[in-house]
């Protein structure tokens, strides 16, 4: 039986979720009052509107900085040269979608706090899923990922800022062809696991996407095969073999075995045509709940594929367990 649906979520198309802060143009005078160090990226556009080069790193770089200062309090973030640099207003609208799932098995209320306890898979350097959720709504977060600069890089970023003390554990995976054994620990209970899974299969396809989207970025003025990838990315960030439709079948099956350890496990679907291939395997499994829940920034359209399994919905007997860091 096909238990999966496409959950009816506020927003319109081709917006963001209304709790998004980044919703509309970016408020560049704001945003320099908040860092400084952005200023020099400014430019006119035709229209005489203040913008940025978004095809240009550094660039990049510095409006997230401003981004996370202005919004979220964060005060020091960094990242290494060549590891992925987000685009933050679609990472924080997969967390408020998230938080509406939670909702829903809350009585329609988001929950929030340190009680709601969520596993990030594949955090990366840049640690942005537990800083927009611990910033959000106070939720308390495990990082895990399995490349021991992004662990040690998103370790300091949580002790320069004291408002992430406390609320954000990073944990490096040391087997690489696991996801959830050997990270969640007997006793432990996550309300959700999230991930953004390298949806690449190979580096040679990372490369050709990162090729065009920065041709639509320089709007034809030309761009080299040489450059680098603008918003950068490591092995473990953009590709793996079996690329997403790999990855995530992996994870279904081993979520099976900590179904009664997390309530929603979800993940990123980039490629829309592996998506009917997940709901068919999870179906097989028997998935108590499938849900699909749509996004869209502009004309860009992505989608989080969440489940439960039938028995999950409490920890361990007896209740949720109440382990903290």
């Amino acid at each position: 039986m096909d238990r999966s649906r496409n959950s009816k979520l506020p927003g319109k198309s081709g917006s963001l979720h209304p709790r998004n802060p980044h919703a509309g143009r970016y408020d560049f005078d704001a945003l320099s009052q908040a860092l400084p160090s952005l200023a020099p990226f400014l430019r006119s556009n035709p229209k005489g509107d203040q913008t940025i080069d978004f095809s240009d790193e550094q660039a990049i770089r510095a409006l997230n900085s401003a981004l996370l200062a202005h919004h979220y309090g964060i005060s020091h973030w960094m990242i290494p040269a060549g590891y992925l640099c987000p685009a933050i207003p679609g990472r924080a609208d997969m967390i408020h979608y998230l938080a509406d799932l939670l909702a829903s098995s809350n009585g329609g209320e988001v929950p929030r706090g340190k009680q709601v306890r969520v596993l990030d898979i594949g955090t990366g350097a840049n640690c942005i899923y537990p800083i927009l959720g611990c910033r959000s709504y106070g939720w308390q977060f495990v990082g895990t990922d399995i490349d021991p600069v992004s662990i040690k890089t998103a370790r300091l970023i949580v002790e320069a800022n004291a408002c992430l003390k406390n609320q954000i554990k990073l944990v490096r995976q040391k087997e690489p062809s696991m996801i959830f054994k050997g990270i969640i620990r007997p006793g432990d209970w996550y309300e959700l696991s999230l991930c953004n899974p390298p949806f690449h299969s190979s580096e040679g396809e990372a490369k050709a996407s990162n090729l065009q989207k920065r041709k639509n970025l320089s709007k034809g003025k030309g761009v080299k095969k040489t450059d680098t990838l603008n918003f950068g990315g490591q092995q473990a960030e953009l590709w793996c073999e079996g690329g997403e439709l790999r990855f995530l079948t992996q994870m279904i099956r081993e979520s099976r075995d900590f179904a009664q350890q997390v309530g929603w496990f979800s993940s990123l679907v980039s490629k829309s045509e592996n998506l009917p291939i997940l709901k068919q395997e999870l179906n097989r499994w028997g998935a108590a709940r499938v849900e699909v829940l749509p996004m869209s920034q502009g004309q860009k359209v992505s989608r989080v594929l969440a489940w439960k399994w039938e028995t999950a919905g409490g920890g361990q007997k007896g209740g949720r367990p109440e382990k903290r860091f």
